[in-house]
């Protein structure tokens, strides 16, 4: 049997990682910058991380939500105290597109209302309504498409106010800083918008914290860059430093009733463990003090390089966008120096999602292989500009 190829893979193959560091077969060292997609928030391999979950195995892996887990009380604990949503509900799942969906599924239980407001270039998974409610045609399928989803820009609230005043959505669904977009941010007085208008007009506000939470953005989560209290929230990803475990918070006003949600994975032991171990080390170790830090000196080397038309994002949820598309470039990262970054649906853009026991060291060599990479292309592109000339000269010669 062969593999269904959905995905356009590098070539690399780590086979072992430590903290900021991934190895493939021959041993070389790469710099992990991505993070597999913002997931590793502790780093590879963390000693706690692999006691915790080490200890758990020993005792039970996993059983359904049948009986009691006594774990999934100590992580609602630990995540309320560390984001100061103490008074939000936890219900637990296993990866970032079960959350959207369980999200949009309580909105329309709560509100008995099925439209949905996303926004353009949204990002939200790959799951039946997840997908819906994310801005890429090609990768929604009819079945998809039957959701009825509307796509608004970000900071047009005449045009939400006007949805909204339709009286049929459940539910208005945000990044605060957009990941796969491409690192857009809504403005303040937008995000503010957004919920005066959904309490207005009854719709719940998710806010998706799938890539931007546990930290990452020097926020618990992003959203609380501002004072709002969204209906619902949802996480995975850095929630797990690697392990399948997602979840929703959601607001006290929205009541539970039995068989509403459900899963058979969500919240098993294994997965609460390395929750576990993800909060007591960020709190332990101050990571979100290192976001910050090491925030402030990747924006201020960054500022240094003129190739670089502009940064965005927060935290360690950063972009560099350039003049023209990256794709080059990053390859030369990857084989050349051995970097990992990420793309965006802004072609133009790199991504920056390392761990968040990053240190300005690592940030420096990254800048070190990336003006080496700039360099290099530049010569390439001057390189091939000169033929293109002798080539023309040689047409024109011979007329």
């Amino acid at each position: 049997m062969k593999l269904f190829d959905v995905y356009p893979l590098y070539d690399v193959t780590p086979v072992k990682a430590k903290d900021v560091y991934v190895y493939d077969e021959n041993g070389t060292e790469y710099l992990d910058l991505y993070g597999g997609h913002a997931v590793i928030s502790i780093g590879h391999g963390h000693p706690h991380y692999v006691e915790k979950i080490k200890n758990q195995l020993d005792q039970i892996g996993f059983y359904s939500n049948a009986i009691q887990n006594p774990l999934q009380h100590e992580l609602a604990k630990a995540i309320g105290h560390q984001s100061c949503c103490t008074n939000y509900q936890l219900f637990l799942c296993s990866s970032g597109a079960e959350a959207i969906e369980n999200a949009l599924k309580l909105a329309s239980f709560k509100t008995n209302k099925k439209r949905v407001i996303a926004f353009k270039n949204a990002f939200h998974g790959r799951t039946s309504a997840a997908v819906a409610v994310t801005d890429n045609p090609n990768i929604n399928s009819p079945l998809n498409k039957q959701q009825k989803v509307s796509f608004l820009s970000f900071n047009d609230t005449d045009s939400l106010e006007k949805e909204l005043k339709k009286g049929d959505v459940c539910a208005v669904i945000f990044e605060a800083i957009q990941g796969v977009g491409g690192l857009d941010e809504p403005s303040e007085t937008f995000v503010y918008d957004m919920d005066r208008l959904c309490k207005q007009h009854g719709a719940c506000l998710i806010a998706d914290e799938v890539q931007s939470g546990f930290g990452r953005t020097g926020t618990f989560f992003s959203y609380q860059k501002y004072r709002i209290e969204p209906q619902i929230v949802t996480m995975a990803k850095g929630m797990g430093n690697g392990f399948p475990i997602g979840g929703i918070l959601v607001h006290p006003n929205i009541e539970a009733k039995y068989g509403m949600l459900g899963t058979t994975f969500g919240g098993n032991h294994l997965a609460c463990a390395a929750g576990l171990a993800v909060l007591n080390t960020v709190e332990e170790e101050n990571l979100i003090d290192n976001v910050k830090k090491v925030s402030d000196y990747f924006i201020s080397e960054a500022k240094k390089i003129p190739q670089i038309k502009n940064i965005k994002g927060r935290g360690l949820m950063l972009g560099l966008e350039f003049d023209f598309e990256v794709s080059e470039l990053r390859k030369n990262l990857i084989y050349e120096h051995h970097v990992f970054t990420g793309g965006a649906s802004n072609k133009k853009l790199i991504r920056i999602l390392p761990p968040l026991t990053v240190t300005t060291g690592h940030i420096d060599a990254f800048f070190v292989a990336l003006k080496s990479a700039l360099l290099r292309l530049a010569i390439l592109f001057l390189h091939l500009c000169n033929n293109f000339e002798m080539a023309s000269f040689s047409i024109i010669i011979r007329f």
